[in-house]
């Protein structure tokens, strides 16, 4: 089974245990680590680390592509080995640490973080840590069900640990593109004309050399939780579809549509599954992770393609995808997440992007991160990366949390994200705000009418009428646009007390 999997013969002395291989991680080291979404974590080196550091204390700074999965991230938080940490995560236990100020958080564009490798801006990874489904004949890598950060860290680090997964399907092999941008300032286009362009390797190209240690596993993927659709997710899908049909009868787009990108989560999953039955065919993806929505579309015979840096699937889903791996590999590439959400690729793409809000404002205004505007949740993940670049960027959530105690839509946005101007669709389950060519006042009034839940829909009316008192181009009255959240801190809702 190993010479299977490890097909160049000189490497096979380099094979150790799990925590072998984590005693080379040394105390300030900066560590470079597979995953993506909880898809593709060197889980079994991951874990001795853990138990190192709770025998011998040390600290790291982690640089992984998003969040990892089987509990890692919290792990370390409750280890105490996170000095640093970027540039996504989802994790409860370390999102308490982050918040407490006990790990420093860098909450970060995903397609920029390689680029900042690159410049020197972030310090170069000491050791990367890459889960692998095999190495090939020539000593190079080939990554298991995500590729996020793997390549440019593996690419980066002074040593490089290769934690082998023989739970991993090995149809994973030749799924992957792997491709690196040329340096600046004579960086030619990245050759990605459409969402299944192949345009580069199917492994890790790098040195063998530079591999210090080889860790068996056997790991089943990491199963995420995922809400089924409900009745809200439901409403907010049909008015996407009615929406998407208008534009294809004004011609704006055309019947299949143009390529989509779905954000992180149960919400988006649930509005993307909203096409399995809407008028549109020979859809194609392009995107960070491929959820369940993305199989469910495949097997529907909706999807025609799907191109992402991460397959990240419920229990259920997994179990029906990576036992049948074989099936979809024609329709599917997995690429580094700098091309996945790449600025130049996305705008060429004319992606239609839907992600998902913690709230946003009058205005459209979106806050995707923080709670009360200090609380870090997961991270901007890839969303910013899509929403200025997209051809039509959508923000999806639900209007009310908390069984109505919070509005997902207030006067001014404890945090921004994504300001107004990279903001062209907003959707709840009340309704679609089409904010394209208006004004604020305008916009104000659209979403006010469409997006708000009715038990908050006079009080944001009333603010907004109040403010347009005071004027301005976008008006706002700066004693009351917070007064919600204020509220919600104080007495545990946004709704005044009548």
């Amino acid at each position: 089974m190993h010479a299977a999997r490890i097909r160049l013969a000189s490497l096979h002395d380099k094979i150790m245990s799990a925590p072998q291989a984590a005693l080379l991680i040394k105390d300030g080291m900066t560590i470079g680590i597979s995953g993506f979404g909880g898809a593709g974590d060197a889980t079994a080196v991951s874990l001795a680390l853990i138990e190192q550091a709770r025998r011998d204390p040390l600290k790291i700074n982690l640089i992984t592509g998003a969040s990892l999965g089987h509990g890692l991230d919290g792990l370390m938080a409750e280890a105490g080995l996170l000095a640093r940490r970027m540039p996504f995560q989802g994790d409860p236990v370390l999102r308490k640490a982050i918040n407490e100020g006990k790990v420093m958080f860098i909450d970060q564009h995903l397609s920029e973080v390689v680029e900042q490798l690159r410049g020197g801006y972030l310090p170069t990874p000491d050791i990367a840590v890459i889960e692998a489904v095999c190495i090939t004949e020539q000593g190079h890598i080939v990554p298991t069900s995500s590729v996020g950060n793997s390549a440019s860290l593996a690419l980066a680090a002074k040593q490089v640990i290769v934690e082998l997964n023989l739970a991993s399907s090995p149809h994973f092999e030749g799924l992957h593109d792997i491709y690196q941008p040329q340096n600046r300032p004579h960086r030619g286009a990245i050759p990605v004309l459409q969402s299944n362009s192949r345009i580069g390797s199917h492994a890790i190209e790098i040195d063998p050399s530079r591999i210090a240690a080889i860790v068996i596993s056997n790991t089943a993927e990491a199963a995420v939780p995922m809400l089924p659709p409900d009745n809200d997710t439901q409403a907010i899908a049909n008015h996407l579809v009615r929406f998407f049909e208008n534009e294809v009868e004004m011609g704006r787009l055309p019947r299949n549509l143009a390529p989509l990108q779905v954000g992180v989560g149960s919400i988006a999953n649930a509005v993307m599954c909203g096409l399995i039955d809407a008028p549109f065919n020979d859809l194609v993806q392009y995107s960070e992770v491929l959820q369940d929505s993305t199989f469910d579309l495949l097997d529907a015979g909706k999807l025609k393609f799907a191109s992402g840096c991460s397959i990240t699937l419920s229990s259920a889903c997994g179990e029906r995808v990576f036992k049948n791996l074989g099936q979809y590999a024609e329709r599917l590439v997995l690429r580094p997440q700098e091309i996945s959400n790449h600025p130049e690729v996305i705008r060429r793409l004319g992606i239609i992007a839907i992600n998902t809000a913690l709230e946003f404002d009058l205005y459209g205004n979106v806050n995707s991160t923080h709670v009360g505007g200090t609380h870090m949740m997961n991270g901007i993940g890839g969303s910013g990366d899509f929403a200025r670049n997209a051809h039509l960027s959508i923000f999806v959530t639900k209007s009310i949390a908390k069984d109505g105690k919070i509005s997902r839509v207030v006067p001014m946005v404890s945090h921004v994200d994504h300001t107004e101007h990279d903001i062209d669709i907003l959707v709840t389950e009340q309704g679609l705000a089409d904010l394209r060519g208006l004004a604020p006042r305008e916009r104000a009034r659209i979403i006010i009418d469409h997006c708000v839940h009715p038990d908050y829909q006079e009080a944001l009316n009333d603010y907004f009428t109040a403010a347009c008192r005071l004027g301005g181009h976008t008006p706002h009255d700066l004693n009351q646009a917070l007064s919600w959240h204020i509220r919600l801190n104080e007495t545990g809702s946004m709704q005044a007390v009548r």
